[in-house]
């Protein structure tokens, strides 16, 4: 099964600088050959859901190794079974209802 996934992971116990072992944990990913698109807050991940979690779970196994003793991790994720979908096709179908609404007459 496909998902689309967000994920946010913040290491506890490492002080105020987490920029270290947010880029591990991008590494992960793109070892993994996953497509992910990192944001101000955390990355998308697309993928195969078995991929997708072996992946959120090497992120963790990583950054506890580099010395964070606790981990708090936030994840939203979508699957579909009615069609394929990418993280591409959600941002254009929004993009294309703001285009729509910018050529609608304004009252």
């Amino acid at each position: 099964m496909k998902v689309i996934l967000d994920l946010c992971v913040v290491p506890l116990g490492v002080g105020l600088s987490v920029s270290s072992h947010v880029a591990a944990c991008e590494r992960v990913i793109r070892e993994a050959g996953l497509k992910s698109q990192l944001h101000a807050y955390g990355t998308n991940i697309e993928g195969d859901w078995d991929e997708v979690m072996a992946a959120v779970k090497r992120c963790h196994e990583v950054v506890h190794a580099m010395g964070a003793p606790r981990i708090t991790t936030s994840i939203r994720l979508g699957t579909r079974t009615d069609r394929e979908q990418s993280m591409e096709d959600k941002i254009s179908s929004v993009e294309r209802a703001l285009g729509e609404d910018a050529s609608a007459p304004r009252s």
